[in-house]
């Protein structure tokens, strides 16, 4: 015969063999007993063969039922091992990670010495990339995105949800002038990311004034410039606090005005569901929700010496 039978046909003999039962067979698959019987009767009419002899309260397999009997086992004991080995590590002492450019050269590759003197038989490498890898072409384990948190077909975890606030260099204001008159004369500097596009019309709110038209003089598509930019006194930028909490502690930027606005996005772990059950990845995550909460203190300590001002 040329053409192999219904899957599902096979199924149902594979299942009520085992158990030398349709009605047993029937509550594994979640399906009726008749089905079960009807699936057989398909099954039996394909190969020509009666597979089953029915009896009062059992069912006992023909001689022709049992020369078919191990090569079904076989085929449906390697289809639920493939399907068991899909979630399996094949590189379990390899972690393999695909971050923003500017989350992860400012904040996350100063920690990974921390996290690797945790657990020393992890090698890291990592993909900073503005877009999200796929997990299948490459050997990726997990992702931290900044995003709203909707990936079809994967998980996304909540990480750190994201402020934004006005910053520039400490040299460019006059702390004896009017700080809202000085801010709004500076070059603006922009990230051109999707999420910034709302941030502009809260702010000119939020500061009572509108900012001049043609401002703007540097736009970037990544963060990292943009902090670059500010730290040389280019001008003043809506930038993330995850970006400049270390930079205001420091004294290296300031944020002139008690302003700060909620980002539409946050950052999440992003990965295939099976994969936060690996090993080296529940690692990783305990690991980075601890080092993170430094981010939480500080922007406690932020709100509270800002509480007096204004916010979006």
């Amino acid at each position: 015969m040329n053409r192999l039978p219904s899957l599902k046909a096979l199924q149902a003999f594979y299942y009520a063999a085992q158990d030398q039962s349709f009605k047993q067979a029937a509550e594994r698959l979640h399906v009726t007993q008749a089905a079960i019987s009807q699936q057989i009767k398909t099954l039996e009419q394909q190969l020509g063969v009666s597979l089953f002899k029915r009896m009062t309260r059992e069912v006992v397999l023909t001689p022709e039922g049992m020369q078919l009997l191990p090569f079904v086992n076989k085929a449906f004991s390697l289809f639920e091992q493939g399907v068991a080995e899909l979630g399996q590590d094949a590189q379990p002492n390899r972690l393999t990670l695909s971050v923003l450019p500017s989350f992860a050269g400012r904040w996350l590759v100063p920690r990974l010495g921390i996290f690797q003197q945790h657990y020393p038989e992890l090698i890291i490498h990592l993909t900073p990339s503005l877009k999200l890898g796929s997990f299948e072409a490459n050997d990726l384990d997990l992702a931290v995105r900044f995003g709203r948190g909707k990936y079809p077909g994967l998980s996304a975890r909540l990480l750190q949800k994201e402020y934004l606030l006005p910053v520039c260099h400490p040299s460019l204001l006059d702390h004896m002038q009017p700080i809202a008159e000085q801010l709004v004369k500076l070059p603006l500097l922009a990230d051109d990311a999707p999420d910034m596009k709302e941030v502009w019309p809260q702010f000119e709110q939020a500061l009572g004034m509108p900012l001049p038209q043609n401002t703007t003089r540097l736009y970037v598509s990544d963060s990292t410039m943009l902090v670059e930019a500010l730290l040389s006194g280019q001008g003043f930028a809506m930038l993330r606090f995850s970006l400049a909490y270390e930079l205001l502690q420091r004294g290296q930027l300031i944020c002139p005005l008690p302003i700060y606005i909620k980002s539409i996005y946050d950052y999440y772990l992003v990965a295939p569901e099976s994969y936060f059950k690996r090993p080296k990845v529940v690692q990783f995550e305990g690991w980075i929700r601890q080092e993170i909460k430094e981010i939480d203190h500080s922007w406690q300590q932020f709100t509270k010496l800002s509480s007096d001002g204004d916010h979006a």
